[in-house]
């Protein structure tokens, strides 16, 4: 399954909407619709925010895994 795939039906399971979803990323609804769309590949950072916002992992969202629990992340020191 492609990103925007995935990016697309997590948003679309919180009920949350592309606007609501740029402004967590600090983007425009344009930009963000832009990554659904698979229009415009999503930047490293924007992929760890978004992975971060939708509480999975990169690879979830990459279609490396259908696991989409999160891995455990090492604590900041």
């Amino acid at each position: 399954m492609a990103i925007y795939t995935r990016i697309r039906d997590l948003r679309e399971d919180r009920d949350w909407t592309q606007k609501q979803v740029a402004e967590m990323l600090h983007t425009t609804r344009t930009s963000y619709c832009a990554y659904e769309n698979g229009v415009t590949e999503i930047g490293l950072e924007n992929l760890i925010r978004l992975a971060e916002i939708y509480h999975t992992s990169v690879d979830y969202l990459l279609g490396l895994t259908d696991e989409q629990r999160p891995y455990p992340r090492a604590k900041k020191k």
